[in-house]
C-alpha cells in the first residue's frame, strides 16, 4: 500500500495526504432513501440510523449493534508510559489498519483538549444500543457517540485505566469527526474514555477530520484573495483619514488568517449509496431488531 504523505502542523499534529487506495474505506456511511443511515464496518453493519421529524430541526434514531474493531491495536500501561507524538503514532497505525476510514484525500490530526460544556457529559452517549441524536437547525449535534458498549466504572481495566488519568498517562482516545452529525464517533479507547470521566476529566483526544482537498481550498483561496484585492483597492481610493491604517490592519489580518487556515478546514464526511436502497436498510434494521431487542 502506498505510504501517506505527511504534511507537519505545529503544536505536533500532522495532515495525511492519502491516495492510491482502492475501493471504499473499511468503514464508512452509506446512505439511502428516507434519511436511513447505515455505518459499516467492512460487511459488517455497526450502527442504523434514520431521521425523524419536520422542519430543520429533527431527530437521528439510532440502532448500534456489537461487533466494532479498533484500528488501532491494544495499548498497555508501558506503551501509555512512553511519551512520544500521539497524533504521528495514531496516523501509521491508521494507514495499516483494514478497519478504518481512511480513504484517498488530505486527513489532519491533532490533540485536542478543550471542548465546549456538555460535549463530554449530557452530550455524551452512554445508551445502547438505541439512542436519539437531537440534531439542531441545519443538521447539527456536537457530541460524541461511542461504537460499542461503554464498560461500568468498576470494570477491571477501567479501574487500571483511572490510575492512568490521574497519573497524566493516559493515552488519548481516537475521535472521528462526522461532518453531517457535527459530531464524533469514538473509534478507540472506550475505556480510557469512562476512566477520565470518572476522575472528573475531560479524556485526552485525537481528533481525525478529512479536510479540503487541495484543488478545493486553493479554488477558495484565489476567490478570497481576488475580493481581498479588490475591498484594498476601494480602500486606498478613499480619502486619508485618522482610521485608515487600522482599517487597513484590520484587513490584512484578517485576510491572513482566513489564508493560514484554509487548507485545515474541515470538508464534508462521504456516504456512499447504501446497496439495495431503502429495501435493504429495511431488512438490515428488521433484523437488528430480532438480534438485539430493546434493552
Amino acid at each position: 500500500m502506498k505510504r501517506a504523505t505527511r504534511e507537519v502542523l505545529p503544536g505536533g499534529g500532522l495532515v495525511l495526504a492519502v491516495s492510491g487506495r482502492p475501493g471504499p474505506p473499511p468503514l464508512g456511511f452509506e446512505a439511502a432513501d428516507g434519511g436511513r443511515l447505515l455505518l459499516r464496518q467492512g460487511e459488517r453493519p455497526l450502527m442504523l440510523g434514520r431521521l425523524d421529524g419536520d422542519g430543520c430541526c429533527r431527530d437521528l434514531h439510532l440502532r448500534c449493534l456489537d461487533g466494532h474493531r479498533s484500528p488501532l491495536p491494544p495499548l498497555g500501561s508501558a506503551a501509555m508510559r512512553t511519551r512520544g507524538n500521539w497524533p504521528h503514532r495514531y496516523a501509521r497505525w491508521l494507514e495499516e489498519s483494514g478497519d478504518g476510514p481512511l480513504h484517498d484525500g488530505r486527513w489532519r490530526l491533532a490533540e485536542r483538549t478543550y471542548f465546549a460544556p456538555g460535549i463530554w457529559t449530557e452530550d455524551f452517549v452512554r445508551q445502547w444500543p438505541d439512542g436519539r441524536l437531537e440534531l439542531l437547525c441545519g443538521g447539527g449535534w456536537h457530541g460524541v457517540l461511542p461504537l460499542r458498549r461503554l464498560s461500568p466504572p468498576d470494570a477491571p481495566r477501567v479501574k487500571a485505566y483511572r490510575k492512568h488519568a490521574r497519573e497524566g498517562t493516559l493515552a488519548p482516545v481516537l475521535l472521528w469527526w462526522v461532518s453531517f452529525l457535527d459530531g464524533w464517533l469514538l473509534l478507540d479507547g472506550h475505556d480510557r474514555a469512562v476512566a477520565a470521566l470518572e476522575e472528573g476529566a475531560v479524556p485526552p483526544c485525537v481528533v481525525l477530520a478529512r479536510v479540503q482537498d487541495d484543488e478545493k481550498w486553493r479554488k477558495t483561496a484565489d476567490e478570497i484573495t481576488e475580493a481581498h484585492e479588490q475591498e484594498m483597492a476601494r480602500v486606498a481610493e478613499r480619502p486619508a483619514h485618522a482610521g485608515l491604517t487600522h482599517q487597513r490592519a484590520t484587513l490584512e489580518r484578517g485576510y491572513a488568517d482566513a489564508m493560514s487556515w484554509l487548507p485545515y478546514e474541515e470538508a464534508h464526511t462521504d456516504s456512499r449509496p447504501l446497496p439495495g436502497g431503502a429495501v435493504a436498510w429495511d431488512d438490515l434494521a428488521g433484523r437488528a431488531m430480532f438480534e438485539c431487542p430493546r434493552d
